[in-house]
């Protein structure tokens, strides 16, 4: 079957198999290895990806579904070789440790941003409950989280000591 679809804003046509998941197809077919591969249930979100600005579980979706439209993964988020404000807080506040569910969080997380920019403790943990991380417990991630909303706002984000979740 034929594909076309808009990845990390570049216009891609392929041939694909009917049965080919978008995982597969954005790490085999394009070469973009950012979106994990993990549990292949849906469970871990390691394979999220956004699809027309929703966080979508890439292993869920065949790429004959993803016809047509907008996907952003990992490896589109930040401009050329700056990293994103979202990047920046999973960095500096330590929100990654192993990086094996980082880039599905980050997709979580930036969904969340694009919809709801100043985000509660609540909003942030409905967001990112489909991903798992076995490494940080969490609290790492969500302060990053709330750091970079602040970033995103043209606020100047609290020093970690003063950020609590």
């Amino acid at each position: 079957m034929h594909v076309a679809m808009t990845v990390n804003g570049e216009s891609v046509t392929a041939e694909v198999e009917p049965r080919l998941l978008l995982v597969q197809f954005l790490r085999d077919t394009l070469n973009l290895t950012g979106t994990h591969i993990g549990c292949e249930t849906s469970a871990c979100g390691a394979c999220t990806v956004l699809v027309d600005g929703d966080a979508i579980k890439s292993c869920t979706l065949l790429a004959v579904q993803a016809d047509d439209g907008r996907i952003t993964t990992v490896e589109g988020v930040a401009a050329q070789a700056d990293l994103h404000p979202l990047q920046e807080a999973f960095l500096e506040r330590l929100a990654l440790q192993c990086g094996y569910c980082t880039p599905g969080m980050l997709m979580s997380a930036l969904a969340l941003l694009n919809d709801q920019p100043r985000p509660t403790e609540a909003e942030i943990l409905r967001a990112i409950d489909g991903n798992l991380c076995r490494c940080t417990g969490y609290i790492p991630i969500i302060l990053a989280i709330q750091d970079a909303a602040a970033r995103m706002g043209g606020e100047a984000p609290p020093p970690a000591a003063e950020q609590e979740c």
